[in-house]
């Protein structure tokens, strides 16, 4: 089942008052930032999801990275084929990870490092590299900047002894976040159509087809992000739907709207609240009438950081419930199992550390 949001279920309101389906939270923080910190919790823990709008981000930046992917978009498959394939960094068409899961979409993932995103502007915009690197670049320190304080409202809200702990490890020099630019063309053949593929020989040869839900194709399967934080912002066309984590399996799609930011809580922040916050399933279908262009900056920590859940959120009632476990140990989890995989579950917490956090 698929909901579609009424205009009122969309309108801010004060913390007090009810999220809505889709909860809009005001980043100015017009009620103060006690208020504004105690909204994100409720988000981020009823939702999983919000959208932020007063963000912050400039226009300008998220405009000119827009124009920098579409141009890039634009270019003969050759040219496109040269950034790839996906490794898992670079351009990919279709396949999403070496499991099997097909998209109807191109895309770009790139490491958020200026450095690396240097290298790859190489071929990605030969003519002229740092027209793109400069326009990635802009984008990502803006939007770190806007997950960071994000991560810190929540901190505040949970009343962590070190708010700044979770943004902490986004911000550290060698973290391990990406950008991810997706494509979806209004039509599948438009990825795989006589002359101009944009699809490598191995798409072709295996076959794959991506089926659709009530006769609608899906773009981007089913899924959790992996990592902390995800902060996307699209064009102008829908196609993004959330599954309510209220276990009612119900979708809600989520309205397009290209001056707001869409954030959402990641694997990694569930395990580091304990559960307390949620991270929320999600997929995009594909549009018949308008290219769809999105872009989400995934915050993540370095690959040794530790994943465990902070002291405030563990107690008798509410034990540990996944081990300690590093990123770089979850990405390999990621890497070995399909899109719509609960990687979470193969960290549960076992009896033994349970027992430890009663003797603590």
């Amino acid at each position: 089942m698929v909901v579609v949001p009424s205009a009122a279920s969309r309108e801010m309101a004060p913390e007090s008052l009810p999220l809505g389906i889709i909860p809009a939270v005001d980043m100015s923080a017009p009620s103060g930032r006690g208020e504004l910190a105690r909204r994100l919790v409720r988000a981020c823990a009823e939702r999983g999801f919000f959208k932020a709008v007063n963000h912050g981000v400039p226009a300008r930046a998220a405009a000119r990275l827009d124009a920098a992917a579409s141009a890039f978009f634009a270019r003969p498959a050759r040219a496109k084929q040269a950034a790839g394939p996906p490794d898992p960094l670079g351009y990919g068409c279709r396949n999403i990870g070496a499991n099997g899961d097909v998209g109807e979409l191109e895309y770009l993932i790139l490491h958020a490092d200026p450095a690396a995103v240097a290298r790859k502007a190489m071929v990605i915009d030969a003519e002229d590299p740092s027209r793109f690197s400069v326009a990635v670049n802009e984008y990502v320190d803006a939007v770190r900047r806007l997950a960071c304080r994000v991560l810190d409202l929540l901190g505040e809200g949970l009343g962590l002894r070190d708010p700044t702990s979770l943004s902490r490890l986004i911000s550290a020099a060698d973290s391990d976040s990406l950008l991810r630019i997706n494509h979806y063309p209004t039509s599948a053949a438009a990825l795989r159509g006589p002359g101009d593929r944009s699809c490598t020989a191995e798409d072709a040869k295996s076959g794959n087809s991506n089926g659709g839900v009530n006769g609608t194709t899906i773009g981007f399967g089913e899924h959790t992000d992996p990592q902390i934080l995800s902060v996307l912002r699209a064009n102008d066309v829908d196609g993004l739907q959330v599954l309510l984590p209220d276990g009612r399996g119900e979708w809600v799609q989520v309205p397009a709207d290209p001056a707001a930011f869409f954030i959402n809580v990641g694997d990694l922040l569930q395990a580091l609240t304990n559960g307390r916050l949620v991270s929320i399933r999600h997929r995009v279908i594909a549009s018949t009438s308008k290219p769809r262009l999105s872009t989400i900056y995934f915050a993540a920590p370095p690959l040794h950081a530790r994943v465990a859940a902070l002291p405030e959120t563990v107690a008798a009632g509410t034990p540990r419930r996944y081990r300690p476990f590093t990123w770089a140990e979850y990405k390999k989890a990621m890497y070995a199992h399909r899109l719509s995989h609960n990687r979470l579950d193969l960290f549960h917490a076992s009896g033994d550390d349970a027992a430890d956090d009663e003797h603590n």
